[in-house]
């Protein structure tokens, strides 16, 4: 007797194993090109990177849109020099795209693990990208990279990656020299190779700043508040949520709520309660715009926890800032290993304003006595100048050291 016994995959397992199957089949695809390239190297009796038809000099890799902002002025400035660059991006609707360039060559090479197998295997002489996590998980050096290079996407923290997100790159671009120090102890306490930490400055920032800046200001402005936070259970919504939100709503004020984007996708549920709870208050607001400089115009004073914005919106707005629970568990990241206080959250204990839980009940007489003193002014203004260094010039910088870069292999290649 035969029993025929039903067969049943959960769909997350499902989707897991199709994930597999689709970076296996992009694998053994892209390492079939290169062995036939290698075939025809051979036959033809060509050797090294000059007989490389698949090398490219420059090459940057886009994960994903939301990091056109950091890549742009860089782009803007091989084009400019009509220098060739390859771009590689993870994004089918990438903004380059869009811009008609003729020395940048962008290309959409898939998501995931299609995406990494084709970086994997790809020649080139420096990649730059924002992915953290180099040789650590699927994205793995090729052999036929001779440089890796990754570019801060933030101001603050550059040990505040998760564990050995930095660990295997050649170089590290900085947006400002304090970051160095950090990284050298993360370094020294691994005993790992040391990179090149080069300070260019903060490419995003310098574009956001020109946005934000032709932003008209609103002819009847309310007054208004943004509570921009982080997610996570430790984050301001998730922790607090209606107990923060009701007293806010009964000000009357203007309340933009502007919540982390991967709130959308951890904590959706959470999300969907409170915008159900106050879909009927007119004067809350939720932002799930791509950009956030459009609120961080509109608003007066920003309510946060520890999330990045915290910076954006003290230095493109030079406005006051407070922050709830500026705790975060830092046993995932490279902070941990350095037992010393986050230079971002000491920072901010001097530029912001600490709200508590027992503040939210009057809020509105809190916000109203919270006055922007000379010291927070002055505060603020030290940490633009420690975290965003090379105001406007991030772009020609990244570019510049680039091209320095390829010119020193080639100048050793000569050499040998």
């Amino acid at each position: 007797m035969i029993l025929y016994l039903p067969l049943y995959i959960d769909p997350g397992t499902g989707s897991m194993l199709f994930s597999i199957l689709i970076g296996a089949a992009a694998t053994l695809y892209f390492l079939a090109k290169a062995a036939i390239l290698k075939l025809k190297l051979v036959f033809s009796g060509k050797t090294g990177k000059a007989a490389d038809a698949s090398y490219k000099p420059y090459v940057i890799y886009c994960e994903g849109k939301q990091y056109w902002n950091v890549f742009k002025p860089v782009v803007d400035e091989f084009e400019r020099c009509k220098w060739p660059l390859t771009y590689y991006t993870s994004a089918k609707d990438d903004p380059v795209f869009d811009q008609n360039y003729q020395y940048v060559k962008p290309e959409f090479i898939g998501e995931g693990n299609t995406a990494f197998a084709r970086l994997n295997l790809m020649s080139a002489g420096i990649v730059l990208m924002t992915t953290p996590g180099l040789q650590v998980y699927q994205l793995k050096r090729s052999k036929n990279v001779k440089h890796y290079s990754h570019v801060l996407h933030m101001p603050n923290d550059a040990t505040t990656y998760r564990q050995f997100g930095l660990d295997y790159f050649d170089s590290v671009l900085l947006t400002g020299d304090y970051q160095k120090d950090d990284i050298r102890a993360i370094e020294k306490l691994r005993g790992i190779t040391e990179k090149q930490l080069v300070t260019v400055g903060c490419s995003y920032l310098d574009v956001l700043s020109e946005k934000i800046g032709s932003i008209s200001a609103e002819k009847d402005h309310p007054f208004t508040v943004l509570v921009s936070p982080s997610w996570g259970p430790s984050a301001l919504l998730s922790k607090y949520g209606e107990k923060l939100l009701n007293p806010l709503a009964a000000t009357g004020w203007r309340i933009i709520v502007r919540p982390h984007p991967q709130s959308k996708k951890s904590e959706s549920d959470m999300l969907d309660r409170l915008e159900k709870r106050y879909a009927g208050t007119k004067n809350i607001e939720w932002d799930y715009e791509r950009e956030n400089i459009y609120s961080m115009k509109k608003a007066d004073i920003m309510i946060s926890d520890f999330s990045g914005i915290i910076f954006d919106y003290t230095f493109l707005c030079d406005k006051p800032v407070m922050y709830v629970n500026a705790d975060m568990d830092l046993s995932p990241y490279d902070a941990w290993d350095l037992h010393k206080p986050l230079w971002q959250f000491t920072i901010l204990e001097k530029m912001g304003i600490k709200l508590e839980e027992k503040d939210f009940p009057h809020i509105r007489d809190v916000i109203q006595s919270a006055s922007d003193s000379p010291e927070l002014a002055a505060a603020r203004k030290e940490a633009k100048a420690a975290a965003w260094m090379h105001i406007g010039q991030a772009g020609k910088n990244i570019a510049d050291f680039m091209v320095q870069t390829v010119e020193a292999q080639n100048s050793q290649t000569e050499r040998k």
